[in-house]
């Protein structure tokens, strides 16, 4: 009651006010950047799991040279891994895709769509026409929308694919050609839809040797790589072992870089906030060493003390704490459509799917990280009143009513 007294009463001193409001609203702040930014994070983890994950497999296991000789049985090995929920053959190719005068290097992966919709969900992000005629034999291509716009693309149009070719022979060959109509287009973020298309496993079968590899899915993402491991081994193949980490790695681990070093720096701003809540203590005891004394006089213990100025400092925490919770929450939650008003009012697209696999602030709050972050900060106050509490309880009471 005392301490809660203190905390509400005018200081003598303005600055001591100022010094108890700055450091509350530090925490205030700390905490509500901490939870957008963290929200942000998992908003990027997510869509890096939704997208990059829906079109590339989780593990694949790909021949050095030459093509499969059995594919169906490595597919049957695969798919006995416990941790393995199904296994697609494919062929990848790489080429150019030639438009008149203009060319594009692109990747290109023959599927049989029947099998890859069981390990991916790439035919989510392509008209489900064009899925459907992937699965025919015929002389058809799907395209990603940043190789469609390079070469002037639309569907219906007519592109050249040129591949090398891979003959025994040590004499110079002259390039594989195919004449494939462009019939859908597909988007999914980032460089992907610059440098992949989809054609029919049965097509790529009359230009290359065959089957060169087999992706998987799992049932436990993030262990890819020790799936990816025992399934290779297990296959009884001399194959190149490829889970997602390797191809897409570099994504998912800065996420997890600037997660971490958000916790780091932020954290740091609250702690800054916390030690203002000393200055403001050590000022608040110097102040009431009067009242302190004539306290002990009454009986009071020094844990009493202790104790007072220990919630007047303490309250400062749990309100900046509550204020930035609310305040971060409410942004967290709506960070999307604050990042798409500020990209309105500025005139211009901040992120763009070009260089990021998404062109907006996603965004993802998740319980546990708010109520991580409030402990923390309460906690940090909490460490923060106790050095200015201890001075309290060690007034000379004698010394201080002496020279009243």
């Amino acid at each position: 009651m005392i301490g809660l007294r203190y905390s509400r009463a005018k200081h003598k001193n303005r600055f001591i006010s100022f010094i108890s409001l700055s450091s509350m609203i530090g925490i205030m702040l700390g905490v509500a950047v901490l939870i957008i930014g963290v929200s942000a994070m998992n908003g990027f983890e997510q869509e890096l799991r939704q997208r990059i994950l829906a079109v590339v497999p989780h593990g694949e296991l790909e021949t050095p040279d030459k093509p499969f000789a059995n594919w169906q049985q490595v597919v049957e090995k695969i798919e006995q891994d416990h941790q393995v929920i199904a296994a697609a053959p494919y062929i990848k190719m790489t080429g150019m895709l030639q438009k008149g005068n203009d060319m594009k290097a692109v990747a290109v992966k023959a599927i049989d769509p029947a099998q890859e919709q069981l390990v991916t969900q790439v035919n989510q992000y392509m008209p489900a026409a064009s899925w459907q005629s992937l699965s025919q034999v015929n002389h058809e291509i799907v395209i990603g929308q940043g190789i469609a716009k390079q070469l002037g693309l639309v569907v219906g149009d007519k592109v050249t694919l040129i591949l090398p070719n891979t003959s025994n022979s040590h004499k110079l060959s002259a390039p594989k050609r195919a004449r494939l109509t462009v019939i859908g287009l597909f988007e999914v973020g980032g460089q992907l839809d610059n440098n992949l298309a989809f054609v029919n496993l049965g097509l790529a079968e009359t230009l290359t040797p065959g089957v060169n590899g087999v992706a998987f899915k799992t049932n436990d993402v993030m262990d890819a790589m020790a799936i990816s491991k025992r399934v290779g081994y297990a296959s009884g193949e001399r194959v190149y072992i490829r889970p997602w980490l390797r191809s897409q790695g570099n994504i998912y681990q800065d996420i997890q870089m600037v997660k971490t070093l958000m916790y780091v720096i932020l954290l740091m701003v609250v702690a800054v906030a916390c030690f203002n809540i000393v200055s403001t203590l050590v000022m608040s005891v110097n102040e009431k060493k009067s009242d302190i004394a004539i306290l002990q006089t009454m009986g009071a213990r020094p844990a009493l003390i202790r104790n007072i100025f220990i919630v007047q400092g303490l309250l400062n925490g749990v309100v900046g704490a509550l204020l930035g919770v609310v305040i971060g929450t409410l942004a967290a939650l709506n960070l999307t459509a604050i990042f798409n008003g500020v990209e309105v009012l500025l005139g211009r697209q901040l992120l763009s799917a070009d260089v990021y696999f998404i062109n907006f602030i996603p965004t993802q709050l998740q319980l546990s990280d708010v109520s991580v972050i409030a402990v923390v900060a309460i906690v940090m106050s909490l460490v923060a009143t106790l050095y200015p509490a201890w001075r309290a309880s060690k007034v000379q009471p004698a010394q201080q009513l002496g020279h009243g």
